[in-house]
């Protein structure tokens, strides 16, 4: 692994925090929803601070489609009498208006999310039912425990129900986004769009509601606001050049809008985009590569709307020269001090461990990439590293009796009017820059892309291989596998070689080599976390390794009819991954 030890102490030793919590200080004023007037105030103020800083920012202005939860009436009308409950709506919901959806509720008990990775699952209970009409949802409001996600918010939809309400785990309701679309709608996509209300309510008064059903039939009155359409949303990106390849780039980003004042999600994550602008723009002279930053806004109402416009926009020079992207979300938060739930790509594996060792001397534990964040890039193809950094320790979070969450270091103020300044701890936000900085100094100053592909080949042989299990002979992966197995060989025999003299390669071989990798990682990548074709965007869905073959671990549990159809279907999804393997052999047969 390639370290410049001289230069990441450097650049650690140059972190300073006062320009964190000067922006800290200034977020805590802002509710910063996408398309509003603070959002834009907050993005003069990074571009504001740039250009005092002598740090060049180019600021583009997407119209992104936004969609702002108002307010929420939710009427109970139970054992004779009718109350009002608190409620939210989730973001890209229907918006009723006046127009009340009221039906009696049906409850389907559920389970709340063990923990961050599996907040995007479909829970069992959204699954089951009759068959058609026989469905017990079907024609009412369902009731059910959970984040209204996007999976379970479909399978209820897809069932018949004509309104939910999911109930939150704790006193709080969690602000989120139910639809499954990633970025601005199509005209395809669009119909992903739920077309009845959502709305949110927390735990107490979830009881009490099934204490309501309990005792009888109990019917609900939904009414839900959204302000939804399309908003023009600044989005700063800084551009710091490197001294021997220019051309080729690391993207960092993360998003600047919020929930509420967002201090921990995101505020925390935009103070160290704006301190590494800061560091990198003075230590420029020695970089070798060049490094993006990016602010993102409609993260949180836009569904990545942000992210994604970048991708659709500047798609060419992604797919020709960025070497990775590496995404920050709430970084620095209280009590945040350990690394065990760190996602990053297989192939960035030593990259990730040795990095935070370095930095901190602590160890790591990977989680793979969730289909979540800001990975609006995975279908172009570069390597993603990174997303949530720090958290609590697990033990602390149980032992606080803390529930799943998907941001704030853990803390369980995330997407919530709580997300406050004590969410904040500079000293952490330090260590997290350390890591940042360290993994960002390797990337750009590496002679050879520093990336194990071949750890990606074996990643996706090892799930193909559990998949080959599960079908149990529906479905023959065997040749995949092999592919698979060989690939990983050849791969990892062509970057020892490329390694070995990559310090003393010419300029126009290091090049070439480096190039090369791009083009395998755009193959890969893709591969390994993309159902859909190059360039698309995949919905918010939870996907497993290699997702177009993922459909072999439940084929010998489908109905007989529906086998052949299944199978006829891989059979194509083999072919288009076998192609794409020998699409990387061919690369490293040049």
């Amino acid at each position: 692994m390639f370290k410049d030890t001289e230069l990441e102490a450097a650049a650690r030793d140059a972190i300073r925090l006062d320009e964190s919590k000067a922006l800290l200080d200034t977020f805590i004023h802002l509710i910063r929803e996408s398309g509003t007037e603070h959002e834009r105030q907050a993005a003069q103020y990074i571009v504001g601070r740039l250009q005092a800083l002598g740090v060049p920012v180019t600021v583009h202005e997407p119209e992104l489609y936004i969609s702002n939860p108002i307010r929420a009436e939710l009427a109970i009308s139970a054992d004779g009498a009718t109350r009002s409950l608190h409620a939210r709506p989730p973001a890209m919901g229907r918006s009723t208006g006046d127009a009340a959806i009221e039906a009696e509720i049906c409850y389907v008990p559920s389970k709340y999310a063990g923990g961050t990775m599996s907040l995007f699952d479909l829970p069992d209970a959204a699954r089951g039912g009759g068959a058609g009409a026989d469905d017990p949802v079907r024609g009412r409001i369902v009731l059910t425990e959970g984040y209204s996600m996007p999976a379970a918010v479909g399978a209820f939809e897809r069932r018949g129900a004509i309104g939910e309400i999911f109930i939150h785990p704790g006193q709080n309701v969690h602000e989120g986004i139910c639809t499954s679309i990633w970025g601005a709608p199509t005209a395809e996509s669009l119909g992903r769009k739920p077309a009845i209300p959502v709305v949110c309510i927390n735990n107490p008064d979830g009881q009490a509601l099934i204490a309501d059903i309990a005792r009888g039939a109990t019917r609900a009155s939904i009414k839900t606001w959204l302000d939804e359409g399309w908003k023009r949303c600044p989005l700063p990106v800084v551009e710091i050049p490197g001294t021997d390849d220019p051309d080729e780039f690391l993207l960092v980003h993360g998003h600047y809008d919020s929930w509420y004042e967002g201090i921990g999600d995101n505020a925390t994550g935009d103070a160290a985009l704006l301190e590494l602008a800061r560091v990198l723009w003075n230590l420029r002279g020695r970089l070798r590569r060049s490094v993006r930053i990016a602010w993102w806004p409609g993260h949180s109402t836009g569904r990545y709307a942000g992210s994604t416009w970048y991708a659709d926009t500047f798609a060419d020079e992604i797919d020709e020269h960025c070497i990775a992207q590496l995404d920050i979300d709430s970084p620095g938060c209280e009590g945040a001090t350990a690394y065990e739930e760190v996602m990053w790509m297989a192939e960035a594996d030593a990259l990730c461990r040795s990095s935070i060792q370095d930095a901190l001397g602590v160890e790591s534990e990977r989680v793979r990439p969730l289909r979540a964040g800001d990975y609006s890039f995975n279908q172009i193809g570069p390597t993603g590293l990174y997303m949530l950094l720090s958290n609590i320790p697990i033990e602390e979070r149980k032992r606080r009796g803390y529930y799943a969450v998907g941001g704030c270091g853990g803390n369980i103020a995330w997407h919530t009017p709580d997300d406050l300044m004590p969410v904040a701890d500079l000293e952490i936000q330090r260590r997290d820059l350390c890591v940042y900085l360290t993994t960002i100094v390797r990337i750009l100053n590496a002679p050879l892309h520093p990336f194990d592909y071949a750890a990606a080949a074996d990643e996706m042989r090892a799930a193909v291989e559990k998949y080959q299990e599960a079908a149990a002979g529906e479905i023959d992966l065997a040749p995949v596998v092999d592919d698979f197995g060989g690939l990983s060989a050849e791969l990892r025999a062509w970057q020892q070689t490329a390694s070995a003299d990559a310090a003393s390669a010419s300029t126009v071989e290091r090049r070439n080599r480096n190039a090369r990798l791009r083009r395998i990682a755009r193959l890969l990548v893709s591969t390994n976390y993309a159902k859909g074709e190059r360039f698309d965007h995949d919905p918010a869905l939870k996907f497993g390794t290699v997702p177009r073959l993922e459909a072999a671990a439940s084929i010998a549990a489908a109905p007989a009819p529906m086998k052949p159809f299944i199978r006829t279907g891989l059979v194509r999804e083999i072919n288009k991954v076998r192609a794409t393997l020998r699409a990387v052999r061919r690369e490293l047969e040049r």
